[in-house]
Parts: structure tokens; sequence; C-alpha cells
């Protein structure tokens, strides 16, 4: 008699055994048992991870999901987005980077810039971080923090002073020197142009400039100002925005427009957060798709994402889980232009769905039937090749037979080649009378075995026929052979 436990029997028992349990302990008993390798412990614990399809429920799947670009990207920015991916920096972001233009009062310690510059999850891999400043021992006693210790920037910062208040770093300050980060204030162009010199002597790297303050510039001489830095082998970016606000940062969304255009020329009395501006100058110097650009950025002046197309891209971004960097990429590399013409060509693919052309109906129509033509033209003959390959190894597999069988009455006088070739026609019949057997065709094969062999007995008397002709031609008539006696 065999007993057969169920598996929840089986555990009670188990578990309520405790005479038999080593040191009276069920607990430790099931330990050890699990720790065995001959038996598979499994917790019972429940998941509750489990995730529902999105098409249904209950194994009952709704309606056909729509295509991407079936999606107006001007209703759902969401569809519009693509997932946050990783974005492409530059190579060459290690070494020094000297900052200037910052800490040069006692309002603000402007430690946000040094933080970015030495930010983990960043692509800066600088060995030193030198901030230029106007007055060394102030700066030291405004940089020297509790969180600048925490994060490991007090040992990469190092301090140099300049000549006199405001002016720039000279030539042999800027020795070992890779990358740039300034702050010019009050829109000041002259000086954007004096770091350009600069850079091309020194042989500066990368070079990001924060021109804050230009509101009203002129577009001529803003013009002037970046062709400076394009004329220079040094990879150049240029933030351009109005008066500094102390807004936190990333609380307004913003647009991007050229600088040295009238579409980049920062309005009268317009203000931009000055943390955001740090952001986009720091960014800028790390991304490459700020590489070689000049930019003005201004705060929308309406948040309403309705109205605004700016500001729904930047919220649309911030939605979609986009970190900072990846979002201001989006914004030089694609921006409201992108989105723009997304728009545009769904509104445009729309309509011509909706009024199609007849003759491109037409023209489509035709294609479509040319490769359907095609298309069946190929099924035919791959059908044919297949039937005939399949009929032809049918023919074999019974010429195989027929030569097996009676070869073993005696000696055949051929080889299975040989009378495989002297029986093909009756073994290409018997190939085509399997393959309509096999795939459901009609057959009637006593009726077709008949046709077929009379068919070859009057072939063999039409063969006959002409052989016994051809002999008569061969044989000499009489009458020569009267005459040859004569």
């Amino acid at each position: 008699m065999k007993l057969v436990l169920l598996p929840l029997t089986a555990v009670s028992m188990l578990l309520g055994a405790t005479a038999f349990a080593p040191n009276g302990s069920p607990t430790a008993f099931v330990s050890r048992l699990a720790s065995s390798e001959n038996v598979l412990y499994m917790s019972t614990k429940y998941d509750y991870t489990t995730k529902y399809s999105a098409t249904g429920s209950y194994g009952i799947e709704g309606g056909k999901p729509k295509k991407k670009d079936e999606f107006d990207p001007e209703e759902s920015i969401t569809a519009y987005l693509s997932a946050p991916d990783s974005v492409a920096a530059k190579s060459n972001l290690d070494g020094s980077v000297l900052v200037s233009g910052w800490v040069n009062t006692r309002e603000r310690s402007d430690q946000f810039v040094f933080d970015l510059l030495n930010h983990e999850d960043s692509a800066f891999q600088f060995d030193k971080i030198v901030a230029f400043v106007d007055d060394m021992k102030f700066a030291k006693k405004r940089l020297l923090s509790r969180s600048a210790r925490y994060t490991g920037l007090l040992d990469k910062l190092d301090f140099l002073e300049a000549s006199s208040s405001g002016e720039l770093p000279t030539l042999e300050q800027l020795s070992g020197i890779k990358h740039w980060v300034a702050n010019v204030e009050a829109g000041d162009l002259s000086k954007v142009q004096d770091i350009a010199q600069l850079c091309k002597q020194a042989s500066v790297e990368n070079v990001s400039i924060l021109l804050s303050g230009a509101n009203g510039l002129d577009a001529a001489a803003s013009v002037s100002a970046i062709q400076a830095l394009d004329t220079s082998d040094t990879t150049f970016a240029v933030v351009s925005v109005g008066e500094f606000s102390e807004i936190p940062e990333g609380s307004l969304p913003y647009d991007i427009s050229d600088f040295g255009t009238e579409e980049g020329v920062v309005p009268l009395g317009v203000t931009y957060s000055r943390d955001e501006a740090i952001r986009a100058v720091t960014d800028s110097l790390q991304l490459e798709s700020g590489s070689n650009k000049a930019m003005t950025f201004t705060e929308c002046a309406s948040t309403n994402t309705t109205e605004n197309i700016g500001a729904r891209l930047v919220k649309g971004l911030r939605e979609a889980g986009y970190t900072r960097p990846q979002e201001i990429d989006h914004m030089i590399s694609k921006g409201v232009a992108a989105y723009e013409k997304a728009i545009a060509d769904y509104k445009q693919a729309k309509w011509e769905k909706e009024n199609p052309d007849p003759e491109k109906l037409k023209a489509e129509e035709e294609e479509r039937e040319k490769e359907a033509a095609i298309a069946w033209k190929k099924t035919e003959q791959e059908f044919e090749e297949r039937k005939k390959n399949e009929i032809e190894e049918n023919a074999r597999a019974w010429a195989k037979r027929e030569y097996f069988r009676k070869s073993m009455g005696g000696n055949m006088g051929m080889t299975e080649e040989e009378y495989i070739e002297s029986v093909w026609e009756r073994a290409m019949f018997e190939g085509d009378l399997k393959y309509r057997m096999m795939h459901g065709g009609e057959t009637d094969e006593r009726k077709e075995l008949a046709e077929f062999l009379d068919k070859q007995d009057k072939k063999k008397e039409i063969a006959l026929r002409k052989a016994q002709e051809a002999m008569k031609g061969l044989v000499p008539s009489g009458d020569d052979d009267d005459d040859d006696e004569e």
C-alpha cells in the first residue's frame, strides 16, 4: 500500500512533529531541511508586484492601441516625446577648469556653479576647479563650506586673484587651463571679445560664457562678438539672459532663440533666474549639442501651456522624467522648432488622409496591384518549384522500392540509377499520384494507371513502327540483288 500525502498535510505533519525535530524546534528542523541539497525550500510570500495588461483586464482585451505617429502631438505631448535617454557629452571634459566672474559679492556665496562643475552625475572629470576672483581671501571664506568639504569640492578647488577688480585672467594665469566658465555682467560684449582673444592665445579648448544683463543689445554687435569666438579653435557656448532674479532653478519654463538675431534680443525689463542661468551655462559646457552655439534664454511670458508652445514643451519634458541636462539638450538640439514641425506634419498628414488626391490614390492603387501581381507570380513560382521537387522525391522513392523488390528475385543486370532512369516516366506518374493523394487532390488510381499504361503501349507501338520503317530503309531491295547476279 502506497501512502500519498497532500502537500499541505505533509507540511502540517512536519511542523507539528516537534518530538522528532532536533532540539525540539520545528523551525530549526525546517531550516536545516531547507539548507539540504536534496530539499528545495520555496517561499510562499505573495508577490504584490504583479502587473496587469494595459490592453485589458481579466483576459478581456480592449481596442487596438493607436500607433505613436497617429497621436496629435499638440494634444498629447507625451506621445511626441521619446523616452529619456543618455545624451552626448564632450569627450575632453578633464584637466583644469577656470571659473571667473563669481564670488565677488557678500550677498551670496555663488557656490552653485562650483557644485555643478563637481557634480558626480555630470560628465565633468576635472582634476582642478580654479576660482578666479577679485579678492582671494574673501572668496576662500565664502567657498570653504561644510557642503564643499563633504562633496569633495575642496579637494579640487584652487584660487587665483585678479590684478584689479573686474579684470580678466592673464595669459600666465591661463597656463594649463583647458576649460573656462565665465560670467560677463551688464551685457558687456567687449569683454566677450577679450575672452575670445585670450582663449585663442592660451589654447583653451572649451569656453562657456554667461552673458547676463543682455537686455536690448544690438544684434549686429552681438554677431561681431560671436565671430570673435568663432575665429579661434576654442569650442564655445554663449548663454545670453536678462537681468538676474532670485527665482529658484526650474521654477519657470523657458524659450531658447539664436543670440545675434532680432528674435534673440532680450527685451528691456525682462529677468531670468540666476540659478537657472548657471545651470544653462554649465550644461552648455558639457553637452555636445552646446558646441559653438550662441543662445538667448528667456522665461516664458505666459505659463499657460495652451497658449505658449515653449512652456508646453518644457513642462512635458519634466513630466516625462527628463533630467535637467536631458531637458536642456532636447531644447538646444530640437526645441520648439522641431515640436512645431511635428504638429504641422501631423496636421498636413491628417488633411491629406481626409482629402486624398485622386491621382495619387490611382497611382497608389496601381502600385499596389503591381506589387500584388509580382508577389503572386513569385508565390506561384515557389509553389510550382516545391511541387516539382516533392513529386520527384516521390518518384525516386517509388523507383528505389521497385528496384529493391525486383532485385530480390535475381540478378537485375543494371544498377539502381540505371533502373531509375529506365522507369522514370512511370516513377513520375506514381510521384504525381502520391502528391495529389497527400494534398487532397482528386485521384482515381486504377483508371489513371490504366490510361497511363495505355499511353505507354501506344508509345511503344509508335516507336516500334518507326524502328521497323528505319530498318526497311537499311535492307537492300530485291531488284538490286538481281542486277548484281547478272
